[in-house]
C-alpha cells in the first residue's frame, strides 16, 4: 500500500456529538422516540416514589418524606412540595397514587404543627438515648461522633453480633418505641371509651327509671277516681253485710 493511500475508516461507530449538533442531526423519529423513553423513565420513577411512600413507616412521617429528623420548617415544606407535585395522582399512572397523595399531606401536616413535630422529636431523641445506653455509649453522641461512625466495624459490638450500620439501628429503634406509644395511645383511647360507655348506659338507666317513675305516678293519678270508687264500694257492701248479721242474731 502506498504512502498516497487513505488509511480505512475505523469498525467501530462513532459516537453521536451531544448538544446543539446533536439535535440539529438528530431525525424527527429519533426525538420522537427520546422524548417517549423520558416520558416513561419519569413515570417509572414515580412509581417507585409512590411504592416507597405506601411502604414507608406511617407513623415516622419523617419516613414518609424521606427527611432527616434535623429538618427545618423551610426544608419540610420544600420537600412536600416537590414530592407531591411529582407523584401527584394526575401525573403518576400508578392506582394508588392518591392514597400516596394523601399519605404525604398528612405527614407534612403533622411535621408543620409544632406541639406534634415536638412530641414526634421527643420520642426520636428517647429512643435514641436508649439505643445508645443499650451500646454503652454516652447518651448524648451525635451522628458525626466516630464511635458512631465506626460502630458497625468496631471489635466490641462485631464480638456482640451487632454489625448493623446506626442508622438502621436507630430507625429500627425508632420504630418500635412510636409502636408502643401508638399502642398505648390506643389502648387509653379504648378504655376512655369504654369509660364513656359505662356512664352513657348509668345515664340512660337512670333516665328509663325516672321515665318508669313518672309513668307509674301518672297511672297512680289516672286511677285515683277508679280506687276511691271501689274501696267506697266495698266499704258499703260490708256495713250492710255487718247489718245482716246483727239482724240474724237478733
Amino acid at each position: 500500500m502506498s504512502a498516497s493511500t487513505p488509511a480505512p475508516a475505523s469498525s467501530k461507530s462513532v459516537p453521536r456529538p451531544s448538544g446543539p449538533q446533536a439535535s440539529s442531526s438528530s431525525t424527527p423519529a429519533d426525538l420522537e422516540l427520546e422524548q417517549l423513553l423520558s416520558r416513561e423513565a419519569s413515570a417509572f420513577q414515580r412509581e417507585l416514589e409512590v411504592e416507597r411512600i405506601l411502604k414507608a413507616f406511617k407513623l415516622n412521617p419523617y419516613d414518609i418524606l424521606d427527611l432527616d429528623e434535623t429538618a427545618k420548617p423551610e426544608d419540610i415544606k420544600r420537600k412536600y412540595r416537590q414530592l407531591s407535585l411529582f407523584i401527584h395522582p394526575d401525573k403518576t399512572p400508578h392506582p394508588r397514587a392518591s392514597d400516596a397523595f394523601d399519605i404525604l399531606k398528612k405527614a407534612e401536616a403533622e411535621l408543620s404543627e409544632t406541639p406534634k413535630r415536638a412530641e414526634l422529636d421527643a420520642t426520636i431523641a428517647s429512643a435514641r438515648s436508649t439505643l445508645l445506653r443499650s451500646l454503652s455509649l454516652p447518651p448524648n453522641l451525635t451522628d458525626d461522633d466516630p464511635r458512631i461512625k465506626n460502630l458497625a466495624s468496631d471489635p466490641t459490638m462485631v464480638a456482640q453480633g451487632l454489625t448493623t450500620p446506626w442508622k438502621l439501628m436507630l430507625r429500627e429503634k425508632i420504630k418500635e418505641v412510636l409502636i408502643d406509644e401508638e399502642l398505648r395511645r390506643r389502648k387509653a383511647i379504648k378504655m376512655n371509651l369504654a369509660n364513656e360507655g359505662l356512664e352513657a348506659r348509668k345515664k340512660e338507666e337512670e333516665v328509663a327509671s325516672r321515665k318508669r317513675k313518672a309513668e307509674e305516678d301518672k297511672t297512680w293519678e289516672e286511677t285515683r277516681e277508679s280506687r276511691v270508687d271501689s274501696w267506697r264500694s266495698f266499704n258499703n257492701t260490708s256495713k250492710k253485710k255487718k247489718k245482716s248479721k246483727i239482724a240474724i242474731l237478733g
